[in-house]
Parts: structure tokens; C-alpha cells; sequence
């Protein structure tokens, strides 16, 4: 169980690229990175590109005035000179901004944490891998749901054989708020998602549906899918051709079939992430709705409801405990855990510790190179036909 105490020997010196005043990620993230008070302290940042409303934004969040830019380029170099410059950034900027942000701060000798999905191409992701690889830096993707501790129980259930063989992969993440078109022109953190030029080539898929594939790949890490079949839709015409609806078939190795639904245009659905993996004897069901419940369905058997926080759920899982039973945790404390990760994870890698890498679960820069893979295998598939497309 967590409680606050420190992990590392101390608190990572920590910046942050966007993520102010006018979107509401930059304080998920600020959430999670300050939890417990003893992984990061945010020492830096380039909140906005209108200084003026950064240094504001900055001063009432606690950071002092000399330690808050105008871009940043500024900030990865000012904080260089100084000695008690930032080690690790946060990326909470718009999509097209992740690749070069991230390539000039691994080049200024800072590990990374970055928004999902990483970049428009696989190859910028493969190359940004190599570079953090030549720097000895990491590279975290803040898929936020990823932290709800219960996915670690259905990782360990799986792997030992609780649902039998797995054969089917049920995966959905809809709501319903990308129905008002009038968002697209007036809602700033709907602007730049339905623009191609600053989303990329999706919508749903890249922003929603990113998150649910990563956390499948979380709890079945053995299954990786091999092609894929989307069909997408643009139910507000203005959109095309980003979706906001799509339909994904999937085939895995060892002959497991799974299904995605992503959609903004669920009317009436107030934002649920759904994992269902169906086995030979029974299935497991997660909705990031109620994230302190995990279903277990034994064929023939009641259903069984198992609950955060209990002692009869292995170690993996409690692990990363931090309320206890009868006391309900949210997407905070899930952010909190992701944020704890990567600390380890960096704290790991600056003492040249490569076992203990090795063994940690988190997500990493294999994860977002394979969320952009997801994305535009995708979108080939629909583009082409809505035909089946190898995922290599």
C-alpha cells in the first residue's frame, strides 16, 4: 500500500510545456506528478503561448517568476545553465507539437513525459526511441487510466490461467459530448482536435481509443494483434475526414479475436472506458466507471465482484493501494500511480539500473510507439476499403 512515502532518494526536478490555464490536462498531470509530494517538484514552466497568461497561470500554481518562459526552448535552455535545473519535462501541448518538443528535450539531457498519442508516425517514434536510448533517458506516455490498480488484478488473473485460455478481447470507450458541432468552433480543447494539421490523421481513434487499446495491452500483454479492420465514421460532416465514430476488428496471435467501439458522438454516455476478456471458463470485466469493482465471471458459478483495496487480491495489485477498502478511489489516484511509475522508472535508469527496468510495468516508449501504430493502422484500413491491414 502507498502512503506517501518516498520511493526514490528524492523528488525528480520536474518542468512542464503547456498544460495552463486554458485546458484542463495540465492540472491531471500536476495531480499526478504531486500526489505525494516526494517523486517530482514542478520547479519550471512554459505554460502558454501567451507569456503574459503563463507567468500568471505559473505565480498563482507556486512557481517562482524567474523560472517560467516564454516557449519551450527557452526553458530547456535557461534551465540547463542553472544547477538545480529541471531533469525531467511534461509535454501537455496539442498533438503536433509532441515530436519536436520531445526531440529537443532529450537532446537538452531531460527525460520525457508526453501526452498520448506520441506522434503522427511510427518512424518519428522509433527514432525518438533511439535518441532517448544514445542519452539514457526515458520516455513516459501518460495514458492516465493505465494507473487504476484493478488492470494489475486482471494481468495476474489472466496469467494464471483464472479464465482459462483467453479467446475474445471486448474493448469500448464512448461518450457522448463531441455531439454539439457548435464545440468544434468554440470549445478550445475541441478546436485542435478535429483539425487534421494539430490532431493528425484521427480524432476518436487517436484521443480516446488510445487509451482503452493501451490498457488491453496492460492486461494481456502475452496477446499482441496482428491486423486490424476499422471502419470510421464522421456523423458531424464538418469533421471529415476525422472520425468520431469508429469500429476496429482485431485478430491476436494464438487465434484471439477483439473488437473496439470508440466514439465522441454516444449520445447520452457520459464517458466510460470497458474492458471485457472472455476465456474457455470464465471472463473478467473492468469499466473505468466504477474503477473499485472488477467483475468475475465463472461459467455456471454466481458472479463474483471484487473489490480495490481487499487483501485476497495479489500482491501487484495492492501494490499500488492508496485509500484502502471503503474508501473510494478515482482517476486522480489512477494519474498519481501512472506519474509514480515513471518516477521509478527514471529514478531506475539514472542509477544505470537496467534489471530493475526490465521488470517494471508501465508506459513506456514501446507503448506509445505502439498507440501510434494502432492509429494509423486504423486509419489505413478504413481508407482503404475498410480492409484487413497487418499491424507489423
Amino acid at each position: 500500500m502507498l502512503n506517501g512515502e518516498k520511493k526514490i532518494e528524492r523528488p525528480l526536478r520536474w518542468g512542464v510545456v503547456g498544460g495552463g490555464r486554458t485546458g484542463q490536462v495540465g492540472y491531471k498531470h500536476r495531480t499526478g506528478a504531486l500526489r505525494d509530494n516526494t517523486a517530482y517538484q514542478l520547479l519550471a514552466g512554459a505554460f502558454d503561448v501567451d507569456f503574459d497568461r503563463c507567468k500568471d497561470f505559473g505565480k498563482n500554481i507556486g512557481v517562482a517568476e524567474d523560472r517560467l518562459y516564454p516557449d519551450y526552448k527557452t526553458m530547456f535552455e535557461e534551465e540547463a545553465k542553472r544547477p538545480d535545473g529541471i531533469e525531467v519535462v511534461s509535454i501537455a501541448t496539442p498533438n503536433f507539437t509532441h515530436y519536436e518538443i520531445t526531440k529537443a528535450a532529450l537532446n537538452a539531457g531531460l527525460h520525457v513525459i508526453c501526452e498520448k498519442p506520441l506522434f503522427f508516425k511510427v518512424e518519428q517514434g522509433e527514432e525518438i526511441k533511439k535518441l532517448a536510448e544514445e542519452k539514457g533517458k526515458i520516455v513516459g506516455v501518460t495514458y492516465g487510466f493505465s494507473g487504476f490498480q484493478l488492470l494489475l488484478q486482471m494481468r495476474k488473473m489472466i496469467e494464471d490461467g483464472m479464465i482459462g485460455d483467453v479467446h475474445m478481447i471486448e474493448l469500448r470507450y464512448t461518450h457522448g459530448f463531441g455531439c454539439d458541432a457548435l464545440a468544434d468552433k468554440k470549445a478550445e480543447g475541441q478546436k485542435w482536435r478535429v483539425n487534421p494539421a494539430k490532431s493528425g490523421p484521427s480524432f476518436v481513434l487517436g484521443d480516446l481509443s488510445t487509451h482503452t487499446f493501451y490498457m488491453s495491452q496492460l492486461v494481456c500483454p502475452q496477446y499482441r494483434v496482428k491486423e486490424v479492420l476499422c471502419d470510421r465514421q464522421s456523423f458531424v460532416k464538418s469533421r471529415a475526414p476525422l472520425e468520431d465514430n469508429a469500429y476496429v476488428l482485431m485478430h491476436y496471435n494464438d487465434g484471439v479475436v477483439g473488437r473496439m467501439w470508440v466514439s465522441a458522438v454516444d449520445a447520452g454516455s457520459m464517458d466510460s472506458q470497458h474492458l471485457r476478456i472472455v476465456g474457455s471458463k470464465a471472463s473478467l470485466e473492468f469499466n473505468d466507471w466504477q474503477p473499485n469493482e472488477l467483475i468475475y465471471e465463472v461459467q455456471g458459478k454466481p458472479n463474483q465482484t471484487l473489490h480495490r483495496g481487499m487483501p485476497y487480491l495479489d500482491d501487484s495489485c495492492n501494490a499500488y493501494e492508496r485509500m484502502a477498502a471503503l474508501h473510494t478511489e478515482g482517476l486522480g489516484d489512477s494519474w498519481a500511480n501512472v506519474y509514480l511509475k515513471i518516477a521509478l522508472a527514471i529514478d531506475a535508469k539514472n542509477r544505470g539500473d537496467e534489471e530493475a527496468l526490465k521488470k517494471m510495468v508501465y508506459p513506456d516508449i514501446n507503448a506509445g510507439i505502439d498507440g501510434i501504430r494502432w492509429i494509423t493502422k486504423c486509419v489505413e484500413s478504413a481508407d482503404n476499403g475498410n480492409k484487413w491491414v497487418s499491424f507489423d
